[in-house]
């Protein structure tokens, strides 16, 4: 991440930056969601999003199709059958000082077009730092429950959550709900993860980081009886799909009290407050009482009191507006940088790391921290042999906050960010508008080809079942496989007569592990689809979203091809198609045109479909529903009754997309007071016009 200002950024810094983020957000969010192991702490994961909002309000044109802004959690973990949620599971907004709070509920009240003493009531509650979950109810009687996941799509944990004594099996009421999913989150006590880890050693088993990892890791296990024995509780406080109430709540507060009548655990420091200054007072209230807390939290959650307002106030891409989770100020530790040592990615990224004494911050013991890029390491000076501040909040790798100078050893010269790879000693350059430096050697850097593979099998791509890094590290290194071709050569070569040395024979392997391995290639060469196909390549800013975007536009991969290396030549048509597509900007475009115009990557293109891999077209997509399905609005001027947020809102609930300028694509401008320039172009392209009244028919299905 760089050190410079956002407002000081090209929009090619931008772009480039912006790119770096997504892939960064995204491997953390699949160590955080999948794995159970992060390996970022809260803060440093907050300033990573963070940065990439901010990146996207100044550069508005700039925001990616697989930006973390738009996307929840990640994909559910294999082994676990998929639960598709009714209501989409979404995430939090975050606000890091009193001030955030404040303009929270300033945007409230301009949505909801409040004045500042008109009454807004909120709920408190104290933010737990566990696994989220949706249990369901039909009839009164638990039948389900799932994970949060993708946001989209969780994991069923039914049998595992049916373990836990907090989980009623059927609710207190006479007259349930036909339906109910209720929300929630499990955790551990504290007490409870000290004699867990205590089992855990004496057993000689792993132990776990801190409370969050272990009721992750122990709600997720495929066996339910292995849950049944770990110490889980949990906290009820949100809902999803409701059929049927017999008397509907309005407000928060009142479906609380709800919840505690029908047999579930609600937080007993959930609070009413009448005020933002209500809010900041309660958030001092916590925070002077975090470490008297049987559990650990990471914060507090407001919601806004009154659902009618919750329902008009809507949601964004992840989070709803109604909501905010107030984040509390890491804990800090000092200790001392014993080494800066440079880690190679994928895309020949150098990446530095502080290898630090090990301390212990808030119970868990950390020894490494990321530095970003050598930008962060100038700015914050940051030397070998540095005693430094660091900073946790809940995870194990910390955050350098600063450095004590006082403390410096007076042979602590500043650190030289190399110029060459140490993988494989090329050329590391910076180029313009970038802040990370990168070797040049590509796939003759060991660091590089194992990482693409690693990527090409991962599961977003290829999905490789049975060839873990290890073992596709130990491949590369004997040579057995070089390239993503390799892969699907590897079974005939290996039955080749009078080889020596075959896969079944070596550690850790066995005839079924093999057979296992090479029926999960031949699955995969005899179909991939599209997107994972061009995910799987590993293109400069394609992520899975971007890979699903241009399968959809160009449904198959000859067509595909053939558009990206007809864009080589920018004034051809097919530049301006793909530069066209929402979401697709000239500095990713470009990124994809130098990939078919590298002649090595043709060639390794070519290689691997030479092994027969099978790449299936994409089905046509249903067509979406909604009055204004399929139609393009735009807004301008002062709406009478309706901020703009919700003007838009509703739209987007009504099934049209949103632009911010006029084009001949556009098929309604809805035009208010002092309507200015958009109102004119539209009238010279022949633009419906639609006054305020005129879209609010639209969308409830007149007209």
């Amino acid at each position: 991440m760089s050190a410079k200002p956002v407002e000081t950024l090209s929009r090619e810094e931008a772009a480039a930056e912006l790119a770096e983020l997504a892939a960064a957000i995204a491997h953390h969010d699949r160590l955080y969601y999948q794995d159970d192991e992060p390996d970022l702490t809260d803060a440093e994961y907050d300033a990573l999003r963070a940065r990439n909002q901010a990146l996207e309000a100044r550069f508005p044109d700039l925001v990616r199709a697989d930006s973390p802004s738009a996307r929840v959690g990640a994909a559910p973990v294999e082994g676990f059958a998929q639960v598709r949620h009714a209501v989409p599971m979404l995430s939090l907004a975050n606000a890091f000082d009193d001030d955030e709070v404040r303009e929270f509920d300033a945007r409230v009240r301009r949505f909801l077009r409040l004045k500042d003493d008109d009454a807004l009531a909120y709920r408190a509650e104290p933010k737990i730092d566990g696994l989220s979950f949706s249990a369901r109810y039909e009839n009164g009687v638990f039948v389900r429950a799932a994970t949060r996941g993708d946001g989209t799509t969780g994991e069923d944990i039914t049998r595992n959550l049916a373990t836990l004594a907090d989980l009623p099996s059927r609710l207190n009421d006479d007259a349930p709900p036909a339906v109910l999913e209720v929300r929630g989150e499990v955790f551990m006590r504290k007490a409870d993860f000290a004699r867990l880890n205590e089992e855990q050693t004496a057993r000689g088993r792993k132990v776990f980081a801190n409370p969050r990892n272990a009721a992750a890791g122990s709600l997720r296990q495929l066996d339910p009886a292995i849950t049944a024995q770990r110490p889980l509780s949990l906290y009820a406080y949100a809902w999803g799909e409701i059929e049927g109430l017999a008397s509907p709540f309005e407000t928060h507060g009142a479906f609380l009290e709800r919840l505690r009548a029908w047999g579930f655990p609600v937080h007993p420091q959930t609070q009413a407050c009448a005020s933002v200054e209500d809010l900041i007072a309660y958030t001092a209230t916590i925070a002077a009482v975090r470490a008297d807390l049987d559990h650990d939290i990471d914060g507090v959650v407001f919601k806004v009191d009154r659902l009618d307002w919750q329902q008009r106030l809507g949601t964004l891409s992840r989070a709803p507006r109604w909501a905010i989770a107030r984040k509390f100020p890491a804990e800090l530790a000092t200790t001392r940088v014993n080494a800066i040592r440079v880690q190679v990615g994928r895309t020949g990224a150098l990446t530095p790391v502080a290898e630090l004494e090990p301390v212990t911050v808030g119970g868990v013991v950390v020894s490494r921290a990321t530095l970003h890029n050598e930008d962060e390491i100038r700015r914050k000076d940051v030397r070998v042999g540095d005693w430094v501040q660091v900073r946790r909040a809940g995870d194990v790798i910390p955050q350098v906050v600063a450095v004590d100078p006082a403390r410096r050893p007076a042979d602590a010269d500043p650190y030289a960010f190399p110029d060459r790879c140490p993988a494989c000693d090329s050329h590391a350059v910076r180029r313009e508008g970038e802040v990370a430096r990168r070797c040049t050697g590509g796939l003759i850097c060991p660091a590089q080809a194992v990482e693409r593979l690693k990527h090409f099998v991962s599961r977003g791509a290829f999905d490789v079942e049975g060839l873990g890094e290890r073992s596709l590290e130990a491949f590369f290194k004997e040579g057995l496989i070089t390239s993503p071709a390799d892969l699907f050569t590897l079974e005939e070569r290996d039955q080749a007569p009078g080889r020596l040395t075959r896969l079944q024979n070596r550690d850790g392997w066995g005839p079924k592990s093999v057979a296992n391995l090479f029926a999960a290639l031949n699955a995969r060469r005899a179909g991939v689809s599209l997107e994972r196909f061009i995910y799987a390549l590993g293109i400069p800013q394609v992520g899975e979203a971007t890979a699903r975007l241009l399968a959809r536009h160009y449904g198959s991969l000859e067509a595909w091809r053939q558009a990206m290396t007809e864009a080589g030549d920018e004034t051809h048509p097919a530049f301006a198609t793909l530069v066209g597509i929402e979401g697709i900007g000239p500095s990713m475009a470009r990124d994809l045109v130098e990939f078919f115009a590298e002649p090595h990557n043709v060639q390794v293109l070519d290689a691997l479909l030479a092994t027969g891999v099978r790449v299936l077209d994409v089905e046509a997509p249903e067509e979406s529903t909604g009055p204004l399905a399929g139609k393009t609005v735009v807004f301008t001027g002062t709406l009478e009754t309706l901020s703009r947020a919700e003007a838009k809102t509703r739209a987007q609930a009504a099934g049209a997309k949103v632009t911010g300028s006029v084009s001949a694509r556009t098929d309604y401008l809805v035009a208010g007071a002092d309507a200015g320039s958009k109102a004119t172009k539209a009238a010279a392209l022949g633009v419906t016009v639609l006054d305020e009244a005129a879209f609010l028919e639209l969308c409830a299905g007149g007209g």
